[in-house]
């Protein structure tokens, strides 16, 4: 019996310690939002967040997960979209969709650490995130209007603050 989280519960499963987390998201948790594609950790359609940070849910064993935080694009959103949901849908990035859950979890854990990246930062972040559409123009585009949302909401925050201490 292996025990994590997921978006925030709690779960444990009994599985193979070697099965993919893919696979136990999908299968056993019905969680569909993370894609199989390639199935070797080369189009990022897998991404998830393990820790706060990305990786590719169809090599990790669960057995690596055990005792962590995974967070999957159902519970990145989960209280109200995640700026990087509003902007996708505002660039018009989507084409087929395939790719979009783990392109979005790979750009929000980018913007987590670094909410003003430059181009060169993106493509670091993005790199093995494959779009068979092409939409990466539009992808840089929704990843910079997130980012400048959240550094919005960081100013109002810290605006909110400095008045209620004053």
């Amino acid at each position: 019996m292996l025990e994590f989280t997921v978006n925030g519960e709690s779960v444990r499963v009994e599985v193979d310690p070697g099965t993919p987390l893919l696979w136990v998201l999908r299968d056993t948790l019905k969680l569909n939002g993370t894609k199989y594609a390639c199935g070797r950790s080369l189009c990022g359609a897998c991404t998830v967040h393990v820790d706060g940070s990305p990786v590719r849910a169809c090599v990790m064993p669960i057995e690596s997960a055990a005792n962590r935080a995974v967070t999957t694009i159902e519970g990145l959103g989960a209280e109200k979209p995640h700026p990087l949901q509003t902007a996708w849908i505002e660039a018009n990035v989507p084409q087929c969709g395939y790719c979009q859950s783990g392109q979005i979890m790979s750009a929000a854990a980018l913007l987590a650490s670094n909410p003003n990246p430059s181009d060169a930062d993106i493509d670091v972040a993005m790199a093995g995130n494959l779009c068979r559409c092409g939409t990466y123009d539009r992808i840089r585009k929704a990843i910079k209007t997130a980012g400048a949302r959240i550094r919005d909401d960081r100013a109002a925050v810290r605006d909110d603050n400095r008045s209620t201490v004053t």
